[in-house]
């Protein structure tokens, strides 16, 4: 087999000055010299980097790589499984037994069904910020409100605990937080999840967590569930809010053809979706000796997918480095793909074409309070990426 072209690297975590949309230029330059490139882990040990928008789809789908936390080999440390019910870093069969009772709960159609609630809380998030403004952060204000609060009401958290659960949420996935930080945080909402499973035990009402009471989960396994379903269905899409308008304020030809065609909305989100990426890499492990485009990744290898740049790929995406709202051409892995495609892409789908055309029609002259260079964006070691804080003003 063929040495890749590129030989070694470590996994860049800087973006460019004045490129906060742009994956790391090391990460493009990989790209662009092969579609698999040899990587040495975080902790030493040799891995492979996957940018290449065929190969990272195909090793998605191909069932001799594993999502197993506890395979991921990255130095001469053992990684501990996930917790119960946590089942992003699973395989079948029990990544099965977690995610079939909730296939039926977020469908497109029952997403769908939920688009007044989200105009209704879209509405008044933009009744918030008018009173508050005419200058607000973004992010605070509008992005993470509101999925967060549809959320929770999916799941049953009572309205007046959601407050500090979002910022216990954020305090664990925003990659900055020190050590004891981030495990107070985590044990805290741990804790509050498991007094919520037991009060839905005793008292279940119309949510998805006391739909799955009927299951044979246990109450740790549901905890578990809960968990992934409200970071991962806060933190996702609360940057895409964020980061989606910023790129939008920094492309007003782009800006300008949505607002005089409401019909571009829903391409414009799956466009947003692809040029951004939040979601920027995830990873496999090697259950056995795999050829992937020419290369032998030997079992017990960790594998490092960079949805950002198969999102930007050239071979795939006509002019992946511009943003164009019109883009005909469909397919991105902003949501992965197989059996661990995000399940609740559809309500951030939703939540996106509602929120977005909301905020520019109430707020016509939204603008940047601050220059660009000065929006502060969330670290490359972050889970997901994003802006800390989008300061913006408006016309009264």
């Amino acid at each position: 087999m063929d040495e890749p072209l590129h030989s070694v690297m470590t996994m860049p975590t800087e973006r460019r000055p004045g490129c906060p949309f742009d994956p790391p230029a090391e990460l493009v330059d990989a790209r662009r010299r092969a579609p698999i490139t040899r990587l040495t882990h975080i902790g030493g040990r040799p891995g492979w980097l996957i940018t290449g928008y065929e190969l990272v789809r195909s090793v998605l789908a191909d069932p001799r790589f594993s999502s197993r936390k506890e395979l991921i080999n990255l130095g001469d440390f053992e990684v501990p499984p996930p917790p119960p019910g946590e089942f992003l870093l699973t395989d079948d069969p029990q990544h099965g037994r977690y995610r079939k009772p909730l296939v039926g709960k977020f469908t497109a159609r029952r997403m769908r069904q939920l688009t007044a609630r989200v105009e209704q809380v879209t509405a008044d998030c933009l009744d918030a910020m008018a009173q508050a403004g005419p200058s607000v952060d973004l992010v605070t204000a509008f992005a993470k409100p509101i999925p967060v609060m549809i959320i929770c009401e999916l799941l049953g958290v009572p309205y007046q605990d959601r407050d500090s659960f979002q910022e216990q949420i954020d305090t664990f996935m925003n990659g900055e937080p020190d050590e004891a930080e981030l495990v107070a945080a985590y044990t805290a909402t741990q804790e509050y999840l498991a007094g919520l499973v037991a009060a839905k035990r005793a008292h279940p009402t119309d949510d998805v967590l006391s739909d799955l009471l009927d299951g044979d989960l246990t109450d740790e396994e549901l905890q578990g569930v809960a968990l992934v379903l409200l970071a991962a269905g806060f933190d996702t899409t609360a940057n895409m809010l964020s980061l989606g308008t910023f790129a939008l304020l920094r492309n007003p030809a782009q800006l300008a053809a949505l607002r005089a065609d409401p019909g571009l909305t829903d391409g414009a989100v799956e466009e947003l979706l692809r040029y951004l990426t939040v979601a920027k890499s995830f990873m496999r492990t090697a259950l056995v000796d795999a050829e992937v485009g020419g290369q032998l990744v030997k079992a017990g290898t960790t594998v490092v997918l960079s949805y950002n740049t198969a999102n930007r790929d050239p071979e795939r995406f006509t002019d992946p480095h511009v943003l164009d709202l019109a883009r005909q051409e469909g397919g991105h892995l902003a949501f992965g793909h197989g059996v661990h495609q995000c399940l609740g892409a559809q309500l951030a789908r939703i939540e996106m074409r509602v929120a977005l055309p909301a905020l520019f029609d109430r707020f016509p002259t939204l603008r940047l309070a601050v220059p660009a260079e000065e929006v502060r964006l969330r670290p490359e070691i972050a889970d997901i990426y994003g802006v800390k804080s989008l300061p913006v003003t408006w016309d009264e």
